[in-house]
């Protein structure tokens, strides 16, 4: 039985303050999942992922029916002649999970302050292997991951790095240190932006600077020499934790850099709490989970779950875990 492809909103919407249980409870079936999913991400109406077709008169829904294999909220465009179902184009599509412990694992994920190790959401959801969980996990970084940057960064910013990695053995202390550098801007009272470096230089930090920060903002840093140039781009502060300075009050503002460096800290507990070890390849992809959970501090895990699932369209992944690729 076919019918047109109108969206419910009855499950909308998503209360801030939503907990586990009651989450658990509202996509307890895969049914009720596609349900929710297609009013966040159809709010204004179906559309087409392969023809871009959004006339609603022209969508078919095709009853699920496990018998004949025909799977729930599938539909047809009368356009293009072809099926889809609310997850093609999204990092959902081809998964054997199904949606509706994938929305339970984004409500995890975008819950845990300190994030969530991958054999962890493997033991809460009964995946069948730690390869399908470590997959999931990535697949939400990358849609949390912001691909371009909208504007500058403005007002007081504030630019630190640090040195990312897991426990070293006491061969690897002899040869090198394998710790990858992280640099981070944190716009007061706004966004933040992390990025992994090859090399902290002088040249790459400014040029770091320059591409993200507005010239009319205040950046403070700490008295790294590699910042010492600033001074001739921006109104540039800093402060001498040399000196056991960690603020001071200039006039109308105060200088110092604690907000990036509290920011450090949730990482820095997260790789040594949740996750121990972190490879230079997939950091860029954790730093991208943790900047998301900080630029939504201020939601609570409801809205930030529904903010999220809003920013997985468009951003299939394929990757090899790092057995395959060995």
């Amino acid at each position: 039985m076919n019918e047109a492809g109108n969206m419910k909103t009855d499950m909308l919407p998503t209360p801030d303050d939503l907990t586990l249980p009651q989450i658990m409870a509202r996509f307890s079936t895969e049914e009720k999942a596609i349900e929710y999913f297609e009013t966040i991400r159809w709010a204004d109406g179906v559309v087409c992922p392969h023809c871009g077709n959004n006339d609603q008169s022209k969508f078919w829904k095709i009853k699920g029916n496990e018998e004949k294999k025909v799977r729930v909220g599938l539909r047809q465009c009368a356009e293009c002649k072809k099926q889809f179902r609310v997850t093609v184009g999204t990092i959902f599509e081809d998964s054997h999970i199904p949606l509706n412990l994938w929305l339970v694992a984004w409500y995890l994920m975008c819950g845990a302050k300190k994030g969530i190790s991958a054999k962890q959401m493997q033991r809460h959801l009964g995946l069948g292997s730690y390869k399908s969980a470590w997959f999931l996990c990535h697949r939400i970084r990358h849609a949390m991951q912001d691909p371009v940057f909208e504007g500058k960064l403005t007002g007081v910013v504030e630019v630190d790095e640090t040195y990312v990695g897991g426990y070293q053995t006491a061969e690897d202390r002899k040869i090198k240190d394998n710790k990858t550098p992280v640099v981070s801007l944190v716009e007061r009272g706004g966004k933040k932006r992390s990025m992994v470096m090859k090399r902290v230089t002088s040249k790459n930090l400014q040029e770091t600077i320059m591409n993200h920060v507005h010239h009319t903002a205040t950046v403070v840093t700490d008295e790294n020499n590699a910042y010492r140039y600033l001074h001739h781009a921006f109104d540039h502060r800093s402060v001498k934790h040399m000196a056991n300075e960690y603020a001071r009050r200039e006039k109308d503002m105060v200088v110092h850099s604690n907000t990036v460096e509290s920011s450090f800290s949730l990482l820095k507990r997260g790789v040594i709490g949740s996750f121990h070890h972190v490879s230079e390849q997939h950091l860029p992809l954790y730093l991208a989970e943790f900047d998301f959970r900080w630029n939504s501090r201020k939601d609570k895990d409801g809205k930030r779950t529904v903010e999220g699932l809003r920013k997985t369209a468009g951003k299939r992944l394929l990757m090899k875990s790092p057995r395959e690729k060995a």
